[in-house]
């Protein structure tokens, strides 16, 4: 919306972008009249931002690779790292990592599960990503019915049951 406004408006800044997938032809805008792009992902549960990529007019989009303390793993649905260009969940773990959901049990146990590479838990983000050509994480898509909107995260399935009640 700042650039419908205002084209210019981030010529020589230092931008980061966070929060929503990045669309390919907004990042080329982006990294053509920025100084400098950053890519930056992560769910709430890991304390915001957990990976970041530089974005490149024509580079595409990646989600990029782990910030410092923080590992990610792509894996399979019985917990095996998929081979690089295979599409799997992304799974994070390190220091940023949230305990859970308060007062939330069952969904703490089904998000965050123990980590099979050494010690600790890991964060099952639903997300469906794979390692890119560039080194980095690509986003696919979601593994489940979850969407965002003006960055609020939507269960359609809670939609559906409401709905339904109706």
């Amino acid at each position: 919306m700042l650039l419908a406004y205002e084209p210019g408006a981030v010529r020589g800044l230092r931008v980061v972008v966070g929060g929503e997938a990045l669309p390919v032809r907004l990042a080329d805008v982006l990294a053509g009249e920025a100084l400098e792009v950053g890519n930056w992902y992560g769910p709430t549960e890991t304390t915001v931002w957990s990976t970041t990529a530089e974005v490149v007019v024509g580079g595409g989009v990646s989600i990029g690779v782990p910030i410092g303390n923080t590992r990610v793993f792509v894996l399979d649905e019985r917990l095996r790292p998929v081979p690089w260009g295979v599409q799997g969940e992304l799974y994070i773990a390190g220091a940023g990592l949230a305990r859970g959901y308060q007062g939330r049990p069952g969904l703490t146990a089904g998000r965050f599960v123990a980590c099979p590479f050494g010690g600790g838990r890991m964060y099952r983000t639903g997300d469906v990503v794979r390692w890119g050509r560039g080194g980095g994480l690509e986003y696919v898509r979601r593994s489940d019915f979850q969407v965002k909107v003006r960055g609020f995260r939507i269960e359609l399935g809670e939609i559906e049951h409401v709905l339904a009640g109706h």
